[in-house]
């Protein structure tokens, strides 16, 4: 029997222009990575940029990125970025960073620009200095931007989802999504997350006319960063952290978490808060409880490691908790480097469905993807086996938080309106 799924977490545009990017998921070392790019190389033209995703260092056996210099030669000088699979570090190429105007002087509220033992950068960027060099890169213009769409949307209908729930959604995306399901394009139920600052702009679009099966559902905001790049927010240090923020990164105050909760209830929608450590996901819990926004169907999302004091939390103030078991495939080993004696905060599934939450209503899954596969097989294999496949049951992570089957399929359901 063919499954109708509900996709409850995924970046539609930019898995569009994944979809042409060099995959780095496959290579097992920065030599790899190397080769990959410079064959890559080969095929562009001298001034194209080289765009490039999947890097996953943790997973190899010396998890440091290549350099800066490295990039040069493999890339022939030419503009190369390219993205840890968790789209939250890169590492850039010299011509790359010079279009961004990031050198050594350079300071990001938020974001790291690695410097070498010279005092330059190496080329690895970490969050809103990440942010910084993506957004220096050439857009797609509007003809590019809806066969990018297109092909996302194709490709998730492929993979079984007849809805999608867009968790960084940018303004134009629901006119877009429109004027495909008018053409006929496509057949799918969207719900969008734009950034809390883009609230307002997509509201005004929605209003000028969006498909029915379109709606902008909530805000989007990012309480902290990710477990690979150690800025997951914790509620204790990382056994290898970074000596400039042992436990993570806060990404927002509570001042600034208040102010996006309060900016969506104006409009009578929930927050949906990136927040992967524990201690962000107590810190979006704590706001959502200060500020009255219980039952307002505000949204965790990710929620990798929760504090067992927080569990009955989600149930209480009813916030939806929006997971990606699939994670727990690529972020084994950094797991097991970076939080040892915490691995049993890890994805407290059924945990979480003893305190309350229901599969598909306040529990969902999702991908993420681009940041991994949006294929649900994979979720499916992390909540109920706890390891990748073809391992073995020791080496699974927190497997008393294992689910059966029939309930990991059920948080995959689309809506009821669907």
């Amino acid at each position: 029997m063919k499954r109708v799924l509900r996709e409850a977490h995924a970046h539609i545009f930019q898995l569009g222009r994944s979809l042409s990017m060099l995959e780095l998921g496959g290579c097992g070392s920065a030599e790899q990575m190397l080769d990959a790019i410079a064959d890559r190389a080969k095929t562009l033209g001298e001034d194209e940029w080289l765009l490039a995703q999947g890097a996953r260092p943790q997973g190899w056996d010396n998890p440091s990125w290549p350099g800066r210099a490295q990039l040069d030669q493999a890339g022939g000088g030419r503009p190369v970025v390219a993205w840890c699979f968790d789209y939250h570090a890169m590492v850039a190429s010299s011509s790359a960073l010079t279009h961004a105007r990031i050198d050594a002087s350079t300071t990001i509220e938020s974001g790291v620009v690695e410097l070498d033992e010279a005092g330059e950068p190496s080329g690895l960027l970490l969050e809103h200095a990440a942010l910084r060099m993506w957004n220096s890169v050439p857009e797609p213009d509007d003809a590019q931007r809806r066969e990018l769409v297109l092909a996302a949307c194709r490709h998730l209908i492929g993979l079984g989802f007849s809805e999608v729930h867009d968790l960084k959604a940018q303004p134009w995306l629901g006119t877009v999504l429109s004027e495909l399901l008018a053409a006929g394009e496509i057949d799918m139920r969207f719900e969008l997350f734009p950034l809390v600052p883009d609230l307002k702009a997509s509201i005004e679009a929605q209003r000028a006319g969006f498909d029915e099966r379109v709606r902008i559902a909530g805000g989007k905001c990012f309480v902290d960063g990710t477990l690979n790049s150690r800025t997951a927010w914790m509620l204790h240090p990382y056994a290898d952290g970074r000596p400039e923020h042992p436990s993570g990164v806060a990404m927002m105050t509570t001042k600034q978490i208040d102010n996006a909760l309060l900016a969506c209830k104006e409009h009578g929608l929930p927050l949906a808060s990136h927040a992967i450590g524990d201690a962000a996901v107590r810190a979006v819990l704590d706001a959502i409880e200060r500020n009255g926004c219980e039952r307002t169907r505000c949204r965790i999302e990710h929620a990798e490691l929760i504090d067992a004091a927080d569990l009955r939390r989600f149930v209480e103030l009813g916030v939806i908790a929006s997971l990606q078991p699939c994670h727990l495939l690529a972020d084994m080993e950094a797991l097991r480097r970076a939080v040892p004696d915490r691995l049993d905060r890890v994805l407290p599934i059924r945990s979480l469905l003893k305190s309350g939450l229901a599969p598909g209503v306040d529990l969902l899954f999702g991908s993420d993807v681009p940041i991994v596969r949006a294929d649900a097989e994979d979720s499916i294999q992390a909540a109920i086996h706890r390891r990748r496949a073809g391992m073995s049951e020791s080496e699974s992570i927190n497997p008393g938080e294992a689910i059966d089957e029939e309930t990991a399929w059920a948080c995959f359901a689309p809506g009821s309106e669907s």
